[in-house]
């Protein structure tokens, strides 16, 4: 069973006098630095100069530095830029200040797992992820809760490595919602697995492949836009509440019937073999290699896919289908 972390296991006090210098103040690194200096640590900024981030963490009150002088002047670095510019930014600008016995920190593990970053063996390496996107960490914070996260620990060269990750978590809200812990590989290859199986790209091919087979066949696109994309914040909502069960009590026999057997010949063996091909090429690092040579050559495959993706029919539908409802209001 997994280790789960609350309040009450999570000491502020390893925390105290060190300097917290959040790198990147994008959807993540505002809303948890944001958080930590409301429970009362020291967080400084490192962001590139004159950027939209700079101005922003300024006006939000916060001492902001160039990336490399804010690592010099932390304590613990919590890394929070993409993962595709991480290598980068930390062989020029955060390497030169470590092995000194300081704390870096990630919320994803990626550029560790996969050996893109190698720290000096005498810091420690942490994880503090929160599983939620950034307004919604701050948002639940302000109310007073939080919510759920992950803590892990790569290297624990100080032997405190894991008490920081959670006095850091318990200073972002997230022990009042429970905190896992896990491993780096773990977070990395099971994160990259749901995006790409089920959560970004499983249900977004599942969605336009039965909006594709709805209008193929002379359906109003508008309606396929419906069945097959508007509806589905109504079911996973339902799941999110109470669980898959509590999902299929909630919707018609009807539906439950036709779900239950039909929707294995969606998903079935062929499909899970093909899941495993996924998580085959997570584990032996063939999909990360793909994504670090897609950035050095810029991004083009990207670049192309998104073009595409904006030209699909179903994206014009739902704009036209948003506009009307606004207009309706």
């Amino acid at each position: 069973m997994a280790k789960i972390y609350g309040d009450k296991d999570a000491d502020m006090d390893f925390l105290k006098d060190k300097t917290i210098s959040v790198i990147g103040y994008g959807n993540q690194g505002e809303a948890q630095a944001k958080n930590m200096r409301d429970s009362g640590c020291k967080v400084i900024i490192g962001v590139r100069v004159g950027g939209s981030s700079w101005k922003q963490a300024k006006e939000d009150g916060f001492e902001v530095y160039e990336i490399s002088e804010a690592a010099k002047r932390g304590d613990i670095i919590q890394v929070l830029i993409p993962d595709e510019v991480q290598a980068h930014v930390y062989s020029e600008e955060i390497a030169p200040t470590m092995g000194e016995g300081k704390t870096l920190g990630f919320s994803h593990g990626f550029n560790i797992h996969y050996k893109e970053i190698v720290p000096p063996r005498d810091d420690d390496v942490i994880m503090v992820a929160p599983k939620a996107p950034g307004a919604i960490v701050r948002k639940t914070y302000k109310e007073g809760s939080g919510v759920p996260g992950l803590v892990a620990v790569s290297q624990n060269a100080s032997g405190d490595a894991l008490d920081i990750s959670l006095a850091m978590a318990k200073a972002i809200g997230l022990t009042k919602a429970g905190v896992i812990e896990t491993s780096f590989e773990e977070e990395v290859e099971t994160d990259l697995f749901g995006e790409q199986s089920v959560l970004v790209g499983g249900v977004s091919e599942l969605i336009k492949a039965g909006f594709e087979t709805l209008v193929d066949e002379g359906y109003q696109p508008e309606v396929a836009y419906f069945e097959c994309l508007n509806e589905l914040k109504l079911i996973v909502d339902l799941i999110q509440e109470g669980g898959i069960e509590y999902m299929m009590k909630s919707v018609s026999n009807t539906a439950e019937y036709g779900g239950r057997t039909r929707g294995t010949e969606i998903i079935n063996d062929h499909v899970r073999k093909k899941m495993k091909k996924l998580l085959d090429d997570i584990q032996d690092g063939s999909f990360a290699s793909e994504w670090v040579t897609e950035n050095e050559k810029g991004a083009p495959k990207l670049e192309k896919m998104r073009k595409e993706g904006k030209n699909h029919l179903i994206e014009k539908v739902g704009k036209e289908i948003r506009d009307w409802a606004d207009i309706g209001e």
